[in-house]
């Protein structure tokens, strides 16, 4: 958490948050990074978003139309139903955060994943925090 200024936490509407999204919110929380969430299978037919959103309320996750300061999107990954809102609250989140980066100068970033592709060579992800990678 502490290597980015926004964290997207996706709960499956039919699931509730299980133990590794439990973490990720206090991990987020003890980093003070504002956390958008993303409620994602809403379009199955046993989904229940509203009983998430009670779930999150129990790790001080407050729903913004709640009277608290999560701002929180329905999505589908299957029809793609709701994406855009969630980029919105992502853009919005920023814009209130302010979020800049320097384009110039070295390249600094943070590693978050890497693996060695038989094919390809070494894979890694990256979160560029200043410069431009190219």
């Amino acid at each position: 958490a502490r290597a980015t200024d926004i964290v997207v936490l996706v709960v499956a509407a039919d699931d509730g948050p299980k133990e590794q999204t439990i973490e990720s919110i206090r991990q987020a929380q003890e980093a003070k990074v504002p956390i958008v969430v993303a409620i994602s299978k809403v379009d199955k037919p046993e989904s229940n978003v509203e009983s998430v959103k009670q779930q999150l309320m129990n790790y001080d996750i407050m729903p913004e139309e709640w009277g608290g300061d999560n701002l929180i999107s329905e999505i589908s990954a299957k029809s793609g139903a709701g994406v855009d809102g969630l980029l919105d609250n992502i853009l919005l989140q920023a814009e209130i955060l302010e979020c800049t980066a320097p384009t110039d100068g070295q390249v600094r970033g943070v590693v978050v994943e890497s693996r060695m592709d038989k094919y390809r060579g070494p894979i890694t992800t990256l979160l560029v925090q200043s410069g431009t990678l190219k």
